[in-house]
């Protein structure tokens, strides 16, 4: 192979093309899809068929779900830090980086501002089941458009890394 070839720029320590995927965009790539399979199973799998198992109260089910989207959120911070840190190592495109800011974003204002009116809301319901009838919340409804804000962001993003 003579120096300097394409083909030894691609395995070499040198300059890489802009399309080889270094070490740590492939991990962001893993932690992007691992965090969108986890909002899709849970948010958009989980959740809403809890309710409808039977013996499920809307007490047993807020109960549940509290815990489920607690683990939930606090695995999600976890892939968040590990996807931000790879594509500020790895030189991620700026497509990527800024459909991945959108998603930690997302994550943040979830986190930060609607579990916290979602926490209220069920400690209401928890308390007086009457508060049920009421329909969803504002913050019900505000989380689940987050959550699909985060899908279309993780997707976008973890596509633009491996194009």
């Amino acid at each position: 192979m003579e120096k300097g070839s394409d083909d030894e720029s691609e395995t070499d320590g040198g300059s890489h093309p802009e399309h080889v995927m270094n070490h740590w965009l492939g991990l962001a790539v893993a932690a992007v899809f691992v965090w969108l399979g986890m909002v899709l199973a849970i948010s958009f799998l989980e959740a809403p068929l809890k309710f409808r198992a039977p013996g499920i109260t809307v007490q047993l089910g807020l109960g549940i779900g509290r815990l489920v989207f607690r683990a939930l959120n606090v695995c999600e911070v976890v892939l968040a830090a590990v996807v931000l840190a790879a594509v500020a190592l790895g030189r991620a495109p700026g497509g990527a980086t800024a459909a991945l800011l959108v998603a930690v974003a997302a994550l943040g204002v979830q986190v930060v501002v609607v579990r916290p009116a979602l926490t209220r809301r069920s400690d209401a319901v928890l308390a007086d089941a009457s508060v049920a009838r009421s329909g969803r919340s504002r913050a019900h409804l505000g989380y689940v458009g987050f959550e699909a804000v985060k899908v279309v962001a993780l997707l976008t993003g973890g596509v633009l890394l491996l194009t």
